[in-house]
């Protein structure tokens, strides 16, 4: 019997503004070549909607067909300087764009609970780890007010009914591709996520295996 984690990643499809969404990019390439890493049990990549309506129940599919244990949640924000670590989800929507369906919610929490939701990632070791990789790295404390927000709010508050992993929460990155108008390449994307995968795998297997050390304690 497997005892790793079961790691899902999630990016998004494109959205009014955002013609080409290389969080989509970065799906792909996870789901052509799933990584594999000591502590992983099982993998899966999802493009989410952009849709208000349709995010929700498409994440307690996933729950409820794979039931991760660490959820890493990768979206679009053109002005990140490179991977922006996203410290809080705010239970809150801006309503100010609307969705894929034309769709403009209007502004309010989330979802029932507390105003704000940490992120549950190992930021420091994955801060520490892109930077070491010559990658660009950054931090916020603010989702925004958009899918990529509510998406957070939704996987750390475990609003979604048969969707409750252990560990989650967010990460921005820019539009990518090659020269200098770009902050980081697909290749760069890539491996910085695969780094991220990595330190939240190690971070999950630590924390499991002193939970087992005082169990058999």
């Amino acid at each position: 019997m497997a005892t790793g984690a079961r790691v899902l990643v999630t990016g998004f499809e494109p959205f009014p503004g955002a013609p080409v969404n290389p969080t989509e990019t970065l799906v792909a390439a996870l789901r052509a070549e799933p990584p594999a890493f000591d502590g992983v049990a099982a993998f899966r990549a999802e493009i989410l909607p952009v849709d208000f309506d349709a995010v929700g129940p498409r994440l307690s599919a996933i729950g409820r067909d794979f039931a991760p244990d660490i959820a890493i949640h990768f979206g679009l924000a053109n002005e990140c300087a490179g991977f922006r670590l996203e410290r809080l989800a705010r239970n809150r929507f801006l309503a100010d764009r609307p969705d894929n369906a034309g769709v403009l919610r209007e502004a309010g929490t989330v979802c029932d609970g507390a105003e704000t939701f940490a992120s549950r990632l190992p930021l420091e070791a994955i801060h520490a780890r892109l930077a070491a990789m010559g990658l660009p790295v950054e931090w916020s404390d603010d989702a925004g007010g958009y899918l990529c927000n509510m998406v957070f709010v939704l996987s750390r508050a475990h609003a979604c009914e048969g969707f409750a992993p252990g560990m989650s929460g967010f990460v921005h990155v820019p539009l990518t591709g090659e020269g200098a108008a770009f902050r980081l390449s697909d290749a760069g994307l890539l491996a910085g996520a695969l780094a991220v995968v990595g330190e939240c795998v190690e971070a999950w297997r630590m924390a499991n295996s002193k939970w087992r050390v005082v169990i058999s304690e």
